[in-house]
C-alpha cells in the first residue's frame, strides 16, 4: 500500500500516536509530515509504504491554521496549556487588533518556542524545557502568506486568526508576538490545522474511520495516490529505456515520451506496468535523473 492518508488528528493524540495506530492497521511502513501538538487538531498527512520517501516534499508545503489568541496572559509554553507567568489588564480594541495583526503579513524572523520538537545539539527543546532548562534559539526566517482576524470575542479578551504560512512557522510564537505588539501579552488557545499542501480539512478522515475501513477490508479506498497529491507531469519511458529506468539510471530525453516542451523540474515516470518513480530534469541537461524510486 503506497500513498497517503489525509488524517484528521483529534485532540489527545500525538502525531506519533497516529503513526503507530496506522502502522498497526496497515502492517506497513508509515510516517507523518509535520508534527501537531497533542492538543491541536486538524490535518495530519500520513505517508504509507514507499510514499514515506516523499515525506520531506509534503512537509515543506504551505500550511493553514485557525487559532485563538488570548490576550492579557503569558505562559511558559506560549499556549493556554502551560503555567501562567503573567497577567495584565486588556483594553479590547478591535480596530487596533486588526491593524497589528495585518503587520504580521509577509516575511519575518521568528523565535521557536522552548516547548517544541525542534532539536538543538541533538536534544528536543521540549525535553529541556520540562527539566526547567532554557537555551538560546536563533530567530528563523518564516513567511506569513496570509493572516486575518475572523472573530472577535471581547468578553473573553480573545480573537481568532486564520493564517497561511510557510514550513517552520510556529503559531504559538506568532500569537505571543502579536500579544507583545499589542502591549498586553498573549498565549495561543485552541489550534486547528485546516490545510497542509493539497490536504484539506474538508476531506480529512478520523482514526475511527481508518479502523472501520481496516475491519471491513476497504482501507485502500482511503489511500490518496502520490500523483494526486504531488501534481507533476506524467511521462512514459520507451521500451528500450525500461531497464535503465527501473535501475534508477539517468535517461536521455529521446527515451521519454510525452515530455512537455522545454520543461524543467520533476516528472512522474511510468512504464508499461505503472509508476516507476519521481524523476527530474535540470536546466541545460538533456537527461532525466531519478529522485525517488517507487
Amino acid at each position: 500500500m503506497t500513498g497517503f492518508f489525509n488524517v484528521y488528528k483529534e485532540a489527545g493524540y500525538t502525531s506519533h500516536d497516529v503513526v503507530a495506530i496506522v502502522r498497526k492497521l496497515t502492517r506497513g511502513k508509515v510516517g507523518h509530515t509535520g508534527t501537531l501538538d497533542p492538543q491541536a487538531e486538524g490535518v495530519l498527512p500520513i505517508c504509507l509504504g514507499r510514499a514515506t520517501k516523499l515525506a520531506d516534499m509534503i512537509t515543506g508545503q504551505v500550511k493553514s491554521y485557525v487559532a485563538e489568541v488570548v490576550l492579557g496572559v503569558t505562559t511558559d509554553t506560549w499556549d493556554m496549556t502551560g503555567q501562567v507567568l503573567s497577567q495584565s489588564p486588556v483594553r479590547f480594541d478591535e480596530d487596533k487588533i486588526s491593524k497589528v495583526v495585518e503587520k504580521f503579513h509577509g516575511p519575518q524572523m521568528q523565535v521557536p518556542p522552548m516547548y517544541s520538537a525542534l532539536k538543538i545539539d541533538g536534544k528536543k527543546l521540549y525535553e529541556l524545557a520540562r527539566k526547567g532548562q532554557t537555551v538560546e534559539r536563533k530567530p528563523r526566517d518564516v513567511n506569513i502568506e496570509a493572516i486575518r482576524v475572523v472573530e472577535y470575542r471581547p468578553k473573553n479578551n480573545s480573537f481568532t486568526i486564520d493564517v497561511t504560512c510557510s514550513k517552520g512557522t510556529y503559531i504559538r510564537s506568532l500569537c505571543m508576538d502579536i500579544g507583545e505588539a499589542l502591549g498586553t501579552g498573549a498565549a495561543m488557545g485552541p489550534l486547528l490545522r485546516t490545510r497542509s499542501g493539497k490536504f484539506g480539512i474538508d476531506t480529512a478522515i478520523k482514526i475511527s474511520q481508518i479502523k472501520e475501513a481496516a475491519e471491513d477490508g476497504s482501507l485502500s479506498d482511503l489511500v490518496l495516490p502520490v500523483e494526486e497529491v504531488l501534481a507533476f507531469p506524467r511521462v512514459f519511458v520507451r521500451p528500450s529505456g525500461l531497464a535503465m529506468a527501473k535501475n534508477g539510471n539517468p535517461l536521455p530525453l529521446e527515451l521519454i515520451e510525452d515530455m512537455p516542451a522545454d520543461y524543467q523540474g520533476k516528472v512522474w515516470l511510468h512504464g508499461p506496468d505503472g509508476l516507476i518513480g519521481l524523476f527530474s530534469i535540470s536546466p541545460g541537461v538533456k537527461r532525466i535523473r531519478s529522485e525517488v524510486m517507487l
